[in-house]
This record gives structure tokens, C-alpha cells and sequence, in this order.
């Protein structure tokens, strides 16, 4: 018999990976790296988005200095203890790293030490008697968007794995329970802000009537500096907590029933099994859920946008819709680039001390 010849076009296993992955990088490049490259070269650009629209060369190039206007101002100083509280937890901090060297991970070192120098340094920046920062608005909108994620994330992480715990039964009525808690995350933001916003209306809304049933007055949530900001976190946490407990209900899923069973033959307690067994046994989906929460409202928008138009008085004017305004509304397509790439920066860094501290709890 003859032996059968391999043909010559045939491809070699790497080759053909290669092969396969190659619609994948092609649309990972157009659509995510040639963005990013893009974003970062308008920001280094003076770069006026209805002049350069009908003129290409319109654009003239300014290095750094959208960053520097956004970062700095004139007659910035700095003091090592301007703010007490925070750069004196920062300097706690270091004190601690130094008594832990020897005994902690390097990865929870790494972290205290970031998270001591972004106190200490950060907070002690401050203007002088004639002092103005460049851009007035850009850290009070970064300190919002900052407070409504440390709002936000720890709710719904919270929240989302109770939910789950009491969710993780093998029954009919569980089911519909589970499909309830999760058509809320199938809705558009459009249709969250508007069931929301007809919520807290002072006058027709579901909480104003409990209100009025308790003879109280109604509040105007959208409207009161100190209680829109908690309006916009109510309604994200009741959109988003769907995924999380589906996450959640997954890994709680994965864990050994014996497990269980051999710590109630112990005289373990249900809130002993829940904090000694099942958050150790799901530390990977709590850190997947974390990371995934805190990169994504961090990029809130439409909530502020539609809801309350970044008000009153900018107390719920986000990173992201200050980045659309500054590009769209005031067409400073250079500026809002910078604020873009610094709103990538922060998270990436966010994401980075949460899985660094996820290793350090391995």
C-alpha cells in the first residue's frame, strides 16, 4: 500500500491556533487597542472637535499640558498635614507596614504602601491665599464618582451574597425567586431611571404615598443636595444586584455539601458555617464580583444623566458624564481624553489592589 501523503497546505498546530485567534485580535484592535492609542494621542492635543471635524489640521499639539491643567493650578502647595484625618491614617498606615515588614504578604506591604502614599500625598496638595485650580470641577466630580462607587460596590457585594446564601435551595419556589431577582438586571437604564424616578416623586411616587401613610412629608429625593447622590445609589444597587447573586449563587453551588454537613456534626451554628466556611470557599467569585462592580460604576452615566442631569449644584455629576460634557457640549475633545485616560488609570489601579489583595488573602 501506498503511503498517504500529508498535504503541504496542512498547518501545523501552532499555526493553526493562530489561525483561529486571528478574527479575535482583529477585533480586539480595532475596537479596544486603536481606541485606547487614539484616546491617549487627543489627549496630548489642543484638539477643538468642530474645527478639526472640517479642518484635519486644525488640531495643534500640546504634550502634557491637558494633564497638567487638569492635575494642577496656580499657587498649589503642599503640607504634610493640611488634612489630619486622612494623611494621619496615611502615616498609620506606613507605621504598620514597618511593624508587619517580616510578618505580612508582600502583596498586602504593596497595597498598605499605595494606599498610605495616595493619603499622604493626595490630601496634602492645597491652594495658597491666591490659589485656583485649572479646572474647578474636575476633583469634586473624580471625589462623586469615588463616593458613589465606595457606596455602591460593597452594597450590592453585600446585599447580592445574602441574597444568594438565601437563595442556594434546590426548590421550585427558589427558582422563580432567583429569575425575579434578576429581571431587573435585563432592563435598559432608560427604563431603571424612569420606574425610579416616578419612585421618588414627591408627589406620585410609591415612597412619597408611604410617606403620606405615615403622615410625614414627602421628601424630593432628585432634588435635595443631600439626598440625590443616595437616590442614585438605590437605584443602581436594585439594577445591578441580578448578576451579582447569579455569580454568587454559582460559586456557593461549587461548594462540597459534606463540607457543611461535617460542621453541623461539630455543633457549628449557621452564621459560624457562613463566615468559617462559605466565604473562604467563594473568595475567587467575591473577588471576581468585587473587580467587576468597582470597573463598572465606576463608569456610571446614565443614572446621573438621566435622573438628575448631574444635580443640584453638581452633587451627582460623574466622571463619565463631565468627560461627554467636555467633549460633546464643550467640544474639548484633548481635555476630555486626559480626564478619560485618567479615569482608565484609576481604575486599572482599583482593580489592581483588589486582586493583590485578593492573592494576599490566599
Amino acid at each position: 500500500m501506498k503511503e498517504r501523503r500529508s498535504s503541504p497546505f496542512m498547518l501545523s498546530e501552532t499555526q493553526a491556533a493562530l489561525v483561529l485567534l486571528l478574527p479575535f485580535f482583529a477585533v480586539y484592535f480595532c475596537f479596544l487597542v486603536y481606541p485606547f492609542v487614539q484616546g491617549l494621542w487627543i489627549s496630548l492635543h489642543d484638539w477643538n472637535l468642530l474645527k478639526v471635524a472640517f479642518n484635519p489640521s486644525a488640531k495643534e499639539f500640546v504634550g502634557l499640558e491637558n494633564y497638567r491643567r487638569l492635575f494642577w493650578g496656580r499657587d498649589v502647595e503642599w503640607h504634610p498635614l493640611h488634612r489630619p484625618v486622612p494623611q494621619g491614617l496615611g502615616f498609620l498606615m506606613l507605621a504598620l507596614v514597618g511593624w508587619g515588614w517580616l510578618r505580612w504578604r508582600r502583596e498586602v506591604l504593596f497595597v498598605a504602601v499605595v494606599m498610605a502614599g495616595i493619603l499622604i500625598v493626595g490630601w496634602g496638595f492645597h491652594l495658597g491665599e491666591d490659589g485656583r485650580w485649572f479646572d474647578r470641577r474636575f476633583w469634586p466630580t473624580v471625589a462623586r464618582t469615588v463616593t458613589f462607587v465606595a457606596l455602591t460596590v460593597p452594597s450590592i457585594v453585600i446585599i447580592s451574597l445574602l441574597l444568594a446564601a438565601a437563595l442556594n435551595q434546590r426548590t421550585r419556589t427558589m427558582a422563580v425567586l432567583r429569575t425575579l431577582f434578576f429581571v431587573s438586571q435585563v432592563l435598559s437604564v432608560t427604563v431603571v431611571t424612569l420606574i425610579w424616578q416616578i419612585m421618588f416623586s414627591p408627589r406620585q411616587g410609591l415612597i412619597a404615598n408611604v410617606f403620606e401613610g405615615l403622615s410625614l412629608e414627602p421628601l424630593t429625593w432628585l432634588t435635595n443636595e443631600h439626598l440625590a447622590m443616595p437616590a442614585l445609589v438605590i437605584t443602581t444597587v436594585w439594577w445591578s444586584i441580578g448578576i451579582a447573586v447569579m455569580l454568587f449563587l454559582a460559586g456557593l453551588q461549587d461548594i462540597n455539601p459534606e463540607i457543611y454537613e461535617a460542621s453541623e456534626m461539630d455543633g457549628a451554628t449557621a452564621v459560624q458555617s457562613f463566615f468559617l466556611i462559605t466565604i473562604p470557599n467563594i473568595g475567587t467569585t467575591l473577588l471576581l464580583v468585587s473587580v467587576l462592580q468597582i470597573v463598572l460604576h465606576f463608569q456610571v452615566f446614565g443614572q446621573s444623566h438621566l435622573m438628575t442631569g448631574g444635580g443640584p449644584n453638581d452633587e451627582t455629576q460623574v466622571l463619565v458624564r463631565y468627560i461627554y460634557q467636555t467633549a460633546f457640549r464643550d467640544s474639548e475633545m484633548g481635555r476630555a481624553s486626559a480626564m478619560a485616560m485618567t479615569l482608565f488609570v484609576i481604575i486599572g489601579l482599583f482593580s489592581v489592589l483588589q486582586f493583590l489583595l485578593g492573592r494576599g488573602r490566599q
